[in-house]
């Protein structure tokens, strides 16, 4: 799932650290903030958290930032974005990959495709893609 940032750009649910949290539970945060899915719509890949470090500039000073980015499929059909956002979309790893403009995202995406691919090998669920490859407009 992805989720149009402002106008600008695809990207995946995420956010900044509150305050005495750790990367597990800001993810729980952001994604219920974001999407409106909780934790009970969401099934994690234990096996799964890969961490994206990247620097950036503003207000002419450098940021350094890190994100841990974690896997689950959800059944839930029902999504809320944010007031932050302008929409969402369920894509097929392929569209997803063109769709990212960062080099970093596609790596964590790719590591992603390639962990729920070994996993259909052996007989699990073969559909990657989610539940529908419909772009949502935030009303």
């Amino acid at each position: 799932m992805l989720i149009y940032e402002r106008g600008r750009y695809w990207n995946f649910p995420k956010g900044k650290l509150e305050r005495e949290e750790n990367s597990w539970t800001a993810a729980l945060r952001e994604i219920k903030e974001e999407t409106g899915l909780t934790r009970q719509d969401l099934k994690f890949d234990t096996r799964f958290k890969v961490y994206d470090r990247y620097i950036y500039s503003r207000q002419k000073q450098k940021v350094f930032k890190t994100v841990a980015f974690f896997l689950a499929e959800t059944n839930n059909p029902i999504i809320k974005v944010s007031r932050e956002h302008q929409g969402f979309g369920w894509f097929p790893y392929r569209e997803t990959n063109k769709m990212l403009i960062h080099k970093n995202l596609k790596d964590n995406l790719k590591k992603a495709y390639d962990l729920i691919r070994r996993k259909s090998l052996f007989g699990r669920p073969k559909n990657p893609q989610g539940p529908s490859r419909d772009l949502q407009k935030h009303r």
